[in-house]
């Protein structure tokens, strides 16, 4: 890394603690110096700069309110928590984030007592720390819990799911809701301002409690104290913002300007007093202090390297990838056949759907973050005569697992899932790696599953996807779309595998990005004399056992490749139907075993899983496959 413009105070800021006796000036600077720490780091060794950026002074502000570890601060996601990592004796390990065997990019329980709970997927703190105040609350403990999430997290179902419970408490639980994207005009937000300084002022509650238990004990106190409730409720719908929360019995703080630290932590002092939920509205820029993420905030939620001066990439693109190719190819099956329509969960820049979005702005859905809306209403609309195309990252999709075989599958209705991100994904680690949706699709009937093993088969897949009447998944991975092969592109027939290269004695099928994989291997086999045929599963589901009907003849091995874990997955599938029908053939299962993949650069975490080419020929070897030594 080069060297750090990190000033000598915040070298001095240890844990949380140290923060205590700074001066309002220095507050100011340490915020300063965290900026640019995290923006000179991330420069070279790529994050989520954006988020992190719109929270340093909310990150100040909690942990100047609150006592960690005792107190217990829940992240939503987690892309804000750099911060939050820096203020808790973690500066040191900051230059090794996200890369293997390093910090990871998320909160971590076994990282740091600081961080209470695991978080990567959105829309999850507030159920997780309902649980955590109910834990607290039966054990007799006394520390506040503080769920972070942000006004995107709020979209999903299960953050009102846990609002739901959360009204019901008579307990302290403080909820910060970081707005980031949501402007106030002069006037709401002048009024709300005054509002809030009241409700916040010191003594206000007691006041209140005062006023109210004084008109209880007067003459029909219950029915002027009822009158002045109505009254009060009729005036906060017309200019209080958060009635939603209030109604459902939460009390709302806010709007509170989320770079004011001073105003945060009066804020929090009072919200720790209240006997019940609370939302404190805490209002952010996302990209603060680096003008080009405040310029582009979508572009830099997680960066390539780039240049501190001008934000601009390091490195340009100059081949196309996957989500790059769906997005190319969904343009074209939208102007054929106008019952094409495309969903996403609030990811139409990550997905490729922008473009498609600008072009069929009424036939593009963007549901937010709901990945089991965005799966049933796809089931709807294909109810209704359309052909809708879900793209989801993989690790995402297994949120709306019910609703594909309630919803989808049951009625077997032609929506296409087009799946991004999967397999193995690298730095952002065990809650995005997408190396579970072969196993998951697989096992819902009526689901048909296919892996394109470069750029060209995936048009060709999605075409055919499209042209199908049932429900089907294509999965791709994350990265540069593969260009070998380009001479193999066989139409795509229902359940057929793809024959590359025929010969006897082993026999490699892959499916997917392990295509290319197994294309390597064949070539050191080749290389070093001994023969060996190559196929291209292309389907999962429907295996083509037709294929392995035709291999047992002339081959005693076979080698299966996929980037998913072996439970329940194209291997599996593979070998139950050759110990039923050839037991004499060896089956060799190549795949990700069962564990959660830590974070790290994709090279290193394929050969520590052992799904390189090097390590596949190292395995083949000890099982006694080869028949001459094929040197890596």
């Amino acid at each position: 890394m080069a060297e750090s413009k990190v000033e000598h105070l915040l070298d001095s800021i240890h844990f949380p603690e140290d923060l205590r006796h700074l001066s309002q000036d220095k507050l100011e600077q340490v915020c300063a110096d965290l900026r640019q720490y995290i923006i000179d780091v991330l420069s070279e060794n790529p994050g989520h700069l954006g988020a992190s950026l719109g929270t340093v002074e909310l990150t100040m502000a909690l942990h100047l309110s609150f006592q960690l570890p005792e107190d217990k601060i829940i992240w939503d996601v987690g892309h804000q928590s750099y911060t939050h990592k820096l203020l808790t004796g973690r500066k040191d390990q900051f230059d090794n984030l996200r890369k293997f065997g390093g910090m990871s990019g998320f909160p971590k329980r076994k990282e740091s007592n600081c961080d209470s709970f695991d978080t990567g997927h959105s829309s999850t703190s507030i159920s997780a720390g309902l649980g955590l105040v109910k834990a607290r609350d039966i054990q007799g403990q006394k520390n506040s819990v503080i769920s972070v999430i942000g006004d995107g997290s709020l979209t999903g179902g299960m953050a009102y799911e846990a609002l739901n419970n959360a009204a019901k408490l008579e307990t302290n639980f403080i909820i910060v809701l970081n707005d980031n994207n949501m402007s106030i005009s002069e006037n709401v937000g002048g009024m709300s301002k005054y509002l809030n300084s009241v409700r916040t002022a010191d003594g206000y509650l007691n006041l209140r409690d005062g006023v109210y238990n004084t008109i209880m004990d007067m003459p029909n106190g219950d029915k002027v104290a009822n009158k002045i409730r109505r009254f009060k409720n009729m005036f906060k719908q017309m200019v209080v913002p958060g009635m939603l929360f209030e109604d459902m019995g939460i009390t709302y703080l806010g709007p509170v300007d989320g770079h004011d630290i001073n105003a945060m932590v009066r804020t929090f002092q009072e919200a720790r007093r209240i006997r019940k939920a609370v939302i404190v509205h805490v209002i952010t820029e996302k990209g603060r202090g680096f003008t080009p993420a405040e310029r582009h905030p979508a572009r830099f939620h997680g960066t390539e390297p780039f240049d501190v001066e001008t934000g601009l990439p390091l490195k340009a693109r100059t081949s196309a990838n996957y989500t790059d190719v769906f997005s190319t190819v969904m343009l074209k099956l939208a102007s054929r056949d106008e019952r094409v329509v495309a969903i996403t969960a609030a990811m139409p820049d990550g997905t490729g759907l922008k473009r498609f979005r600008n072009v069929y702005p009424d036939r593009f859905f963007d549901v937010g973050i709901a990945e089991e809306h965005a799966v049933t209403f796809a089931a709807g609309l294909a109810a209704g005569g359309m052909r809708p195309i879900v793209a989801i990252y993989s690790s995402f999709l297994q949120r709306a697992y019910d609703q594909i075989l309630h919803d989808v599958c049951l009625q077997n209705l032609p929506v296409v899932f087009a799946i991004d991100r999967a397999g193995l994904v690298g730095s952002d680690g065990e809650t995005h790696q997408g190396i579970f949706d072969l196993t998951f699709l697989s096992s819902v009937p009526n689901m048909s599953v296919m892996a394109p093993k470069n750029r060209w088969e995936l048009e060709k897949m999605l075409q055919f996807a499209i042209s199908y009447d049932g429900p089907i998944a294509i999965r791709y991975p994350r990265g540069e779309a593969y260009r070998g092969l380009k001479e193999f592109l066989a139409p795509v027939e229902y359940g057929v595998s793809e024959m590359l290269y025929e010969e006897r004695g082993t026999a490699l099928l892959a499916v997917g990005s392990m295509v290319s994989t197994a294309e390597h291997i064949r070539e050191k086999l080749k290389s070093a004399g001994q023969p060996c045929t190559l196929v291209n599963g292309r389907f999962v589901k429907p295996m083509d056992t037709d294929v392995i009907d035709h291999l047992a003849g002339t081959h005693h091995t076979i080698v299966t490749l996929e980037e998913n874990v072996l439970r329940g997955g194209y291997g599996e599938r593979v070998t139950d139907y050759v110990q039923k029908h050839y037991p004499q053939i060896k089956v060799v299962n190549i795949a990700l075993p069962d564990a959660y993949v830590e974070h790290g650069n994709v090279s290193v975490l394929r050969n520590e899983l052992g799904i390189d080419s090097d390590s596949i020929l190292a395995q083949l070897k000890r099982e006694g496959v080869l028949e001459t030594d094929a040197e890596a």
